[in-house]
């Protein structure tokens, strides 16, 4: 079964967005749809047996997701009492499913993962969510043009960088920046659910996830949007020579 794309309706109690690559409160497209779709909402991430049990201990990848959870975390119980991001550590076909009927979900939204397996593993948990009556609703949100948006005059994908690069700024500029504007996020903290404290429990230690910490922070990397924000404010004042300094790190 692949997954389906629905549109939440406004009268949704609840909706349950779940984190994945979109690790950030500001400009998110899931966040956003379930902002303009549901009374409440409350946020899942889920660390993925899967993806997780074939590496290395050590691993700077991990640790930084895990770090940037933690903020993520600490924004939301400063936004509203009783709130909190819930962290599963398992199967997303089990542990979403249980967290979207743990909190009465209707909805569960997520950014669009095209990678081969995220498409098996995200139809299966749509297929789990129809069984409980639960919608499934998934969005653009890692790219301005994506799928099939932006095809040549027989309809396939364009093999010449070129002429597709001439395609994307017509479609950009006949968009008139709709397809860049931001997805704004605010009202969240209204509209955060009391989660009961054994579901949102906290982000869990690198320990209890079975893994030591890296020389993550030694490095200078700091996880987060904070981190993001800091390197973007580095960045600016050296953005204008960035054509004739990108080939020196």
């Amino acid at each position: 079964m692949s997954a389906t794309y629905l549109t939440p309706t406004p009268q949704l109690p609840t909706a349950l967005v779940w984190l994945r690559r979109d690790l950030r409160l500001h400009d998110h497209a899931a966040l956003h749809a379930a902002l303009q779709s549901a009374q409440q909402v409350v946020l899942v991430f889920v660390f993925d047996t899967g993806i997780l049990d074939p590496l290395p201990r050590c691993d700077r990848r991990l640790e930084f997701i895990r770090d940037s959870l933690a903020e993520i975390d600490a924004t939301l119980r400063a936004m509203a009492p009783h709130a909190g991001l819930i962290c599963r550590h398992g199967d997303p076909l089990a542990e979403i499913p249980e967290v979207a009927r743990a909190v009465g979900a209707g909805v569960v939204l997520a950014a669009h993962d095209d990678e081969p397996q995220a498409l098996a593993r995200d139809a299966a948990v749509a297929q789990a969510l129809s069984a409980a009556d639960i919608h499934w609703h998934s969005v653009k949100d890692q790219v301005v043009f994506e799928r099939r948006e932006i095809l040549t005059q027989t309809g396939k994908p364009y093999g010449v960088f070129t002429p597709y690069l001439r395609a994307w700024l017509a479609r950009l500029e006949a968009a008139d920046g709709a397809d860049v504007a931001e997805r704004s996020t605010d009202g969240l903290a209204h509209k955060l659910a009391a989660v009961d404290a054994a579901l949102a429990c906290g982000v869990p230690s690198l320990a209890k996830l079975g893994f030591e910490a890296s020389n993550l922070r030694q490095l200078g990397i700091t996880p987060g949007s904070s981190g993001a924000q800091a390197l973007l404010k580095d960045f600016l004042p050296r953005m204008g020579a960035y054509e004739e300094r990108r080939n020196f790190p």
